[in-house]
């Protein structure tokens, strides 16, 4: 269906503003509602660049880039894919999470699909209204709010989560903007703040939960089924009790992943295994201790086992060589009311004996440290200052080249400051964080800090799962994706000590790569059509969007 005058200004994905020819003027009815002048999409360009630095701060910028985005979906696209690096912390981590704190007072106009509590048995309806018009969805991110980054629950407010997120789909990954649907899920909050705030644009009661949630749930997946064949749904920062339990429940039903869980153990596991390289070390004797029981920790500890059992150690050994430490301290059989999800990573008394617990009863952190002497140490608490000197440091004297990965975003949240963790260990540790971080100069060397960003996973994974027609993501699949990007460290890098990801502007390649590889083990793992390597990467080649007019 064609769209004429106001009505093709107005669809952000086929606005070309002033870059529409004198032809196409005629044709669709355009003439006196442009300037005159006919420009490139190079001057465009350079137009939105003036603008963006015009802004005096990074929500400035990230409301600039978010209303350019919606103007115009090439001019969005081509702007941050050509700034690739100086647009990821604008456009998501860490600035998106001020954004979504501010959802409610910085809405300009529609973007996403909406469902509430209050939809029950109408959410077809909803679906319909989003996706008029569209030929076909093939990614959709959806969040309920409840645990955005480090912050917490945000509400209807975590939609600008699902956005960011699939800007990051198309700008890395390349997957058609047109194809992608970012949905809130609002079903309350307990975030007095916002209830009480006059703007908030949420629903104003606590959070429900239970069968009802579910139900809801239930019916949004079921209508994504009917309407959008194929789809690929990836759930976003959920809370723990709902995070695994909807991932378990749904996985089967539609090809579906959490990014909580399994993106943020892939890259992290990617992370872990250049450590070990870099380091001299080999995988299978690795020692982790992950601070954070919640999904992403549950969903590192998993990945990493996965990684060990791959490199020839035992499931059972494995477990024993990855310790898991929750606000109660680490998590052990002798503590009540252990998640099921934290259980396999219990310690047993024997495990424990001797250990000094603090005047709660609770082995602290740096008791775990200075017994296990861990080779990497993971943080995903959203706790800043957790990562102490005395942790650091104990560490560091027994491991010649400690793993350090402060994850909590957004920056404020992170478990430790890099130039900290340099000067504690003499330069000696490899570092990734969450949010990006400048270098770090330290007795006369720049240690330059990776930031090991969920961008190197999903954006190839949604890409290899929508080329190659999977039906369901699989552990191996998860699997495939944190090797690809492991085998890519050190690829690029010309001198000197590679990171512990890639750089940033290697990421288009490197989605490439995760989308093979995550094709290829779909069809090993049956969950695909049989196709041969050559037939996969032609239609991960043939999947691929590119920002032109």
């Amino acid at each position: 269906m064609e769209l004429f005058g106001r009505d093709l200004l107005a669809n952000r994905y086929h606005n070309k503003g002033t870059a529409f020819t004198v032809d196409e003027r005629d044709r669709f009815r355009l003439h006196g509602l442009l300037p005159p002048t006919i420009e490139e999409l190079d001057t465009q360009l350079l137009r939105v660049r003036l603008e963006y630095d015009d802004k005096s701060t990074d929500l400035d910028r990230h409301i600039y880039l978010r209303l350019l985005q919606m103007r115009s979906t090439v001019l969005f696209y081509r702007f941050v894919t050509a700034n690739l690096a100086e647009m990821l912390p604008i456009v998501y981590t860490p600035t998106v999470g001020l954004a979504c704190q501010q959802w409610s007072r910085i809405y300009r106009r529609e973007h996403g699909l909406y469902v509430s509590i209050g939809d029950l048995g109408r959410v077809g309806e909803l679906v319909d209204n989003a996706i008029a018009k569209v030929d076909r969805i093939s990614i959709v991110v959806v969040t309920d709010g409840e645990r955005i980054l480090g912050l917490g629950d945000l509400g209807v407010g975590g939609m600008g989560i699902s956005i960011g997120k699939l800007a990051l789909y198309s700008a890395v990954g390349g997957v058609d903007p047109e194809t992608t649907l970012p949905v809130a899920l609002d079903v309350g909050t307990d975030n007095e703040a916002l209830l009480s705030d006059p703007l908030y644009l949420g629903r104003r009661h606590q959070r429900i939960r239970g069968p009802q949630y579910d139900e809801l749930v239930d019916e949004l997946v079921d209508t994504l089924r009917a309407r959008c064949p194929g789809v690929v749904l990836q759930w976003e920062d959920f809370a723990l009790r709902n995070a695994g339990h909807l991932l378990t429940r749904h996985r089967r039903r539609i090809c579906s992943f959490n990014d909580d869980i399994q993106g943020t153990a892939a890259v992290t596991a990617a992370a872990v295994i250049a450590g070990m390289k870099i380091a001299e070390e080999p995988i299978a004797a690795l020692r982790t201790v992950i601070v954070g029981g919640g999904s992403a920790g549950i969903g590192i500890a998993n990945q990493l086992v996965a990684t060990l059992v791959m490199s020839g150690v035992s499931p059972e050994r494995a477990r024993s060589q990855c310790w898991l430490v929750d606000r109660e301290g680490l998590v052990h059989l002798g503590q009540a009311d252990v998640p099921v999800a934290q259980r396999p990573y219990a310690r047993s008394a024997v495990d424990i004996d001797g250990w000094e617990a603090d005047r709660d009863g609770r082995i602290p952190l740096a008791e775990v440290v200075r017994r296990v002497v861990p080779h990497a140490l993971v943080g995903v608490t959203g706790q800043p200052g957790l990562f102490t000197e005395e942790v650091i440091r104990a560490m560091g004297s027994g491991v010649v080249r400690p793993i350090v990965m402060p994850l909590s975003n957004p920056t404020l949240r992170a478990e430790a400051l890099p130039a900290d963790i340099i000067e504690w260990t003499g330069g000696r540790a490899l570092i990734g964080t969450g949010s990006p971080f400048p270098p770090v100069e330290y007795g006369g060397a720049t240690y330059p800090i990776a930031q090991v960003n969920n961008v190197y996973v999903f954006p190839g994974l949604g890409l290899g799962l929508v080329a190659c027609g999977a039906t369901e993501v699989t552990d191996d699949m998860i699997t495939a994706a944190s090797l690809a990007v492991a085998g890519y460290v050190g690829d690029e890098q010309e001198a000197g000590e590679p990171p512990l990801v890639p750089p940033i502007e290697s990421s288009h390649s490197i989605a490439r790569a995760v989308a093979l590889a995550i094709a290829g083990q779909a069809v090993l793992d049956g969950v695909a059509p049989p196709r041969t390597d050559a037939a996969l990467a032609a239609r991960v080649d043939a999947s691929c969007w590119y920002p032109s007019y």
